[in-house]
């Protein structure tokens, strides 16, 4: 089957909407699939890479549309027939589309499909859904959506919220993110070296991973690490990622007087990831909006114990994993305080049946096995209901 990804992020991008096209591509690859990618270029820095899987046609990003053009949506109809220039010309026209999250790219490149009678599968994250509302007359994310052979969800919460907006259909079903084997529970002695490789010399780390924005929650969480630092003094808080509040939550910290304990990692690598997520005593996902957060799954896989916000994603997770998925209401630093101190005191790492329920509904082989069904399923001739 030839296979086309359309996503707006790819790799050094750390979004899910960038992991999930570029694992799925080598899934379906090595089941001997021809894969290849439509995708804007980086957005969070790093250098523009191609996947493994199959080559990326590049489209830049829109930037400096004037306001008139962008109300009477005359940007976005000259875009919407450069990206299906972009399709036409591809030298091996796809037989099957999987479009990753929304925006003019995606809504494009479904248009462009049911043009052409190209049958697709679409993927939805969180945004899309959580701030969904219809827009009239033309409303090319609600088209698309209708139209996708088959919709799935990162989340059960995420597809619960998607019907209570009015957007019901048939084919709707929910496949997690996978977590790659190289997040994998490791020995105290492997830690004790991620730990020296990371330079952390303080015994007890917090590790946090997200883009620095106000919906993840930062500002809360070295609120809450202030407390835990009037406790206990020899804990170290990493937070990894890149983004505009860099400046202030630095600043921040500083002004919290624990400038000398909180590492700002700023963007790193998937396997500078799993090493933190390793060496980590515990996560926290401060966040006030996840459909499924999957550093949080990756720090389970880790051996690591979640303390999160009661956001939907950390609610579904304490649902599936229990204990090992602790959770405070958002907004509440002291609440998020108290359970880092309880965990960090506990020193416990997760139970048995975590990396049962990881192998059964998160682990690569689980998830490429699910999108193969849907894209044989997806790949025939089919009705779908408005």
């Amino acid at each position: 089957m030839r296979l086309l990804h359309v996503s707006p992020h790819l790799p050094p991008d750390q979004a899910a909407n960038a992991i999930l096209p570029a694992l799925a591509g080598e899934w379906s690859a090595a089941r001997g699939h021809m894969v290849s990618y439509l995708a804007h270029p980086p957005a969070q820095g790093g250098l523009v890479t191609t996947p493994t899987a199959g080559p990326v046609e590049w489209v830049q990003r829109r930037q400096g549309v004037p306001a008139l053009s962008r109300v009477l949506r005359i940007d976005a109809v000259r875009r919407i027939r450069d990206i299906g220039v972009v399709l036409d010309r591809m030298a091996d026209r796809p037989e099957l589309l999987h479009l990753h999250s929304n925006g003019l790219l995606v809504e494009a490149a479904a248009r462009w499909a049911t043009r052409r009678h190209v049958p697709y599968v679409l993927t939805l994250y969180g945004t899309e859904i959580w701030h969904y509302r219809r827009r009239w007359p033309v409303d090319l994310f609600t088209r698309a959506y209708y139209d996708a052979a088959a919709v799935t969800f990162y989340s059960k919460g995420l597809m619960a919220r998607a019907q209570e907006v009015g957007l019901t259909r048939a084919g709707l079903s929910t496949v997690y993110p996978a977590v790659p084997g190289n997040f994998a529970v490791q020995d105290e002695g492997a830690r004790r070296t991620a730990r020296e490789t990371l330079g952390i010399g303080e015994p007890q780390l917090i590790v946090n991973v997200k883009r620095l924005h106000e919906l993840a929650g930062q500002t809360y969480l070295l609120d809450a690490f202030a407390r835990v630092r009037q406790a206990r003094q020899d804990v170290r808080l990493v937070i990894c990622g890149t983004g505009a509040l860099r400046d202030s939550l630095e600043a921040q910290a500083a002004s919290l007087g624990i400038a000398g304990a909180v590492t700002f990692a700023g963007l790193v690598s998937n396997d500078q990831v799993a090493r933190y997520m390793a060496a980590a005593d515990v996560f926290a996902l401060p966040s006030l909006l996840e459909a499924l957060p999957t550093v949080a799954v990756e720090a389970l896989a880790s051996g690591t114990p979640v303390v999160s916000a009661d956001h939907p994603g950390g609610l579904e997770l304490n649902g599936i994993f229990g204990d090992d998925v602790t959770v405070v209401p958002m907004r509440n630093a002291s609440a998020l305080a108290d359970a880092l101190l309880a965990a960090l005191t506990s020193g416990r790492r997760t139970s048995p049946s975590t990396e049962d329920s990881l192998t059964r509904l998160f682990r690569p082989d689980a998830i490429a096995a699910s999108y193969e069904t849907i894209y044989h399923q997806a790949a025939r001739p089919r009705a779908v209901t408005r």
